[in-house]
């Protein structure tokens, strides 16, 4: 099975995308992982990396695609995964080699994703200000929800409510997949 998780930054993407990993035995990818790693490296990429990253935008969709196609040829993602952060602009999941069985979209308020980005704030990711907080969700609304609309359009976009507790969040994508699928 091949999942796409699309969600506002904050509204628990990768939380449910590992617990689904662990429940479907499928491989969790985060584009966002991949990039603060490459963002490490001392080089002239990971320089540009970490400015893009730092200033809120998006990684061009070409730089994007190579990156992500490249990672899914792996073999550990043959046979299925659950995949976040891409594609966030409808030229990415046009250009998407994969077929997908399932798009998943967290919905949560923005003051909620705000609330719980500045939560986060000092433990998981540096590249969280609050200036930069607003321009992810900025970014988010302008670019990600024609995507949102191309999978819609392609009857693959199921939409969860992501403003619930983290449990409450995942029996409710269990009991969609188990509605679906069968799982």
């Amino acid at each position: 099975m091949k999942i796409i998780l699309i969600g506002m930054p904050g509204s628990g993407k990768s939380t449910q995308g590992n617990l689904l990993s662990a429940k479907l035995n499928i491989p969790f990818l985060s584009t966002g992982d991949i990039f603060r790693a490459m963002a490490q490296e001392d080089s002239d990429q990971g320089r540009y990396i970490t400015e893009v990253i730092n200033s809120g935008d998006l990684m061009p969709d070409e730089k994007t695609i190579s990156i992500v196609s490249q990672y899914l040829k792996q073999p550990d993602y043959r046979d299925g995964y659950i995949l976040d952060g891409f594609p966030r602009t409808v030229t990415q999941a046009e250009n998407f080699p994969d077929k997908i069985d399932w798009v998943l979209y967290l919905t949560i308020d923005d003051d909620v994703a705000l609330a719980r980005l500045t939560k986060r704030q000092d433990k998981l990711r540096r590249d969280d200000t609050q200036e930069t907080i607003k321009k992810r969700l900025d970014v988010f609304h302008k670019q990600t929800q024609p995507v949102l609309d191309f999978y819609k359009k392609m009857s693959l976009l199921k939409v969860i409510d992501g403003n619930p507790s983290v449990e409450e969040i995942h029996r409710n994508i269990l009991g969609l997949l188990k509605f679906n699928y069968g799982i």
